[in-house]
């Protein structure tokens, strides 16, 4: 089992790589999304399943669908021909080739019972949410007003900036026009 940690934390590393590395922002949301999927098949191998799990549900889940939506609303002015152009078949190999190997490692490491689970002590869901919402219930909401000021700050950014005139800078323009003919 150890060969299998190592092949997707090589996976996991690599992905983040790719995703620092990226100008399409959509690609390096597509390789982020595969760093998270290796970090989650890491969490499985190390019998945590229930992390692995939590792990693909919020954070390559809603997470970066969050992301996404970022991405949309910043409409980065480009032209539909420029997206085509860029993405080629050429675009999805590598992470393709990666996303099948995580597969066939996740369906590995089910089928076969892995040893390293006996070892950890299982921690139930009402643990963790006891845990969550009493421990740690500050640093959770506060992560939420942080992820709220982040949607906030990239909406104000990438909204495009109307010029509405006052009334009466309408008024006096249009008595100027009229004034000139």
């Amino acid at each position: 089992m150890n060969i299998l940690f190592y092949i997707a934390s090589l996976i996991a590393i690599i992905a983040s790589i790719m995703v620092i590395t990226r100008h399409n922002a959509v690609h390096a949301l597509l390789y982020l999304v595969l760093s998270l999927l290796a970090v989650a098949v890491v969490f499985y191998i190390s019998g945590a399943p229930y992390a692995a799990a939590l792990e693909i549900i919020v954070y390559a889940g809603a997470i970066v669908i969050l992301f996404v939506f970022v991405v949309m609303m910043l409409n980065l002015d480009k032209s539909p021909e420029d997206e085509k152009s860029k993405t080629g078949y050429k675009t999805w190999i590598v992470p393709t080739v990666l996303s099948l190997v995580l597969i066939v490692e996740f369906i590995y490491a089910f089928l076969t019972n892995n040893p390293l689970q006996a070892k950890v002590q299982v921690v139930g869901v009402k643990q963790i949410a006891v845990s969550l919402f009493t421990t740690y219930l500050l640093g959770a909401e506060l992560i939420g007003i942080l992820l709220l000021a982040g949607i906030v700050g990239a909406y104000h950014l990438g909204r495009t900036k109307k010029r509405n005139l006052h009334r009466y800078l309408e008024v006096s323009q249009e008595s100027d026009i009229k004034e000139n003919e």
